[in-house]
């Protein structure tokens, strides 16, 4: 009976070092189950918004290099500063639904997102507060 446990035991060992040792090695490589990837057919699918590389408009998935078009204002001695969001490549261009986070308003062209950006060292945090239409930014 002892050595059933024992055999056990070092099989569940042995699996789990192949587990570790695969996902050490090969996760670079070959893309799991939880990794997203971009369509080929110039689709661009849903991400979660306020996920890393997602727009903040739309939220689209953007690639390595794609940028979403800001504008951040000087900080008047806070730690924060004021931004303005148009928004990425795809919805600018109308391929996408325009869509504020906060209010759930459809933007339209000219409207924009009022966002906090915090610096931090290394990478800078983005909080949307609201849109041109909620927060009354921009109209005249």
């Amino acid at each position: 009976m002892g050595s059933y446990i024992q055999a056990l035991a070092l099989s569940i060992i042995g699996v789990f070092l192949l587990w570790f040792g695969y996902t050490l090695f090969f996760r670079n490589i070959v893309p799991g189950p939880g990794v997203r990837r971009r369509r080929r057919s110039g689709k661009v699918s849903s991400g979660v918004p306020g996920a890393p590389r997602t727009c903040p408009v739309c939220s689209a998935l953007l690639a390595k290099g794609e940028r979403v078009k800001s504008t951040a204002y000087p900080s008047m001695g806070g730690k924060d500063r004021l931004m303005y969001i148009s928004g990425c490549t795809y919805c600018l261009e109308g391929d996408r639904v325009r869509s504020c986070p906060v209010c759930g308003a459809i933007l339209k062209a000219g409207d924009i997102l009022v966002a906090h950006m915090y610096d931090k060292p290394g990478r800078s945090h983005v909080h949307v507060i609201g849109c041109s239409q909620c927060k009354k930014v921009g109209k005249k």
